[in-house]
């Protein structure tokens, strides 16, 4: 205990203040994002992420939607572990030549309809890693990419507005 106390007088306080800014645009995109979600899908969307081989800056803006400041799974987007259960793939990173197969297995195993969204730079053409003998290409030239979200790596507000934005189109 007198460590813990220690420590909390010198690091002092190392949490920081919210931007009410940035609450107001969640909230009323999201709010948005939920009525589209719940008229196009009666129910919440159903997201397989895959990481086919990146440097991990958009996973880490991935599950930075889902922490309490965006909390996407209040607005009707969860996260899911199977394919088989899953309404969009949503694919970052350069396809490696390990996860071709393993990507198109994954969109193959999902049920119709069915479609696909990149985060970032790097699915689209290959991002930093474009020219690497290790990189199979971009996901449109695999898959059907329905929404690119870009950013290296796009904020958890910009991958909202993305969402927002392609569901008010369809």
């Amino acid at each position: 205990m007198i460590y813990i106390l220690k420590n909390r007088i010198l690091k002092g306080i190392v949490t920081k203040n919210i931007d009410p800014g940035l609450v107001s645009n969640v909230e009323s995109a999201g709010r948005e994002l939920k009525t589209l979600i719940q008229r196009r899908f009666s129910r919440s969307l159903s997201i397989r992420q895959v990481d086919t081989g990146s440097c991990g800056a958009c996973e880490s803006e991935i599950i930075a939607a889902n922490n309490p400041i965006y909390d996407l799974q209040r607005f009707g987007i969860s996260f899911v572990a199977s394919p088989r259960h899953a309404d969009a793939l949503l694919v970052t990173g350069p396809v490696s030549k390990n996860m071709f197969l393993a990507l198109k297995k994954t969109y193959d195993a999902m049920p119709e309809p069915k479609f696909v969204i990149t985060c970032g730079d790097c699915p689209r053409d290959g991002g930093l890693f474009k020219d690497s003998y290790y990189v199979h290409g971009a996901v449109k030239d695999i898959l059907p990419v329905l929404l690119h979200i870009p950013g290296c790596p796009p904020s958890p507000l910009d991958i909202i507005q993305a969402l927002l934005t392609f569901l008010q189109k369809k």
